[in-house]
């Protein structure tokens, strides 16, 4: 069996050791099995969850909402409930999406004013008018 280190699965899954040690200790992750030298080595199926997590919290859920839903897989049951708290999550990050890519068109508005600015060759005034961009670009707002 495979098994890796804690530098290997932060270096594979993008978070630091300190906080895979915090997954672990919140309950987040089970408790990972220990080396003959008491260090921890993580399975693929442990590697799996940790990604797993990462992806959830990248996308904006709780730590709570992680810890419910870990709470659920580990009891082996509850798949309704875990089903609902991933189309809720879902539908706060379809959402944040949206926003993001209204926020997107303004920025791809602003770097054409520019490029065509500096394209033209007669020099004209200058403005910077970011009328109506915070209209379209707003910070998400999470209901949890």
């Amino acid at each position: 069996m495979t098994s890796w280190t804690i530098s290997q699965v932060a270096e594979k899954s993008g978070l630091s050791a300190h906080t895979l040690r915090w997954y672990e200790r919140i309950g987040l992750l089970d408790r990972v099995e220990r080396g003959p030298d008491g260090r921890r080595r993580y399975s693929e199926a442990d590697l799996e969850w940790v990604v797993l997590l990462n992806n959830l919290r990248t996308t904006g859920m709780s730590v709570r909402d992680m810890q419910r839903y870990a709470e659920l897989v580990r009891s082996g049951g509850g798949e309704a409930e875990r089903m609902e708290l991933l189309e809720q999550h879902r539908e706060l990050v379809l959402q944040s999406l949206a926003q993001q890519q209204a926020c997107l068109r303004v920025l791809d508005r602003k770097i054409r004013t520019y490029r065509r600015r500096l394209s033209e060759t007669q020099a004209g005034p200058e403005s910077d008018s970011t009328e109506g961009a915070a209209a379209e670009c707003e910070a998400p707002t999470l209901v949890t």
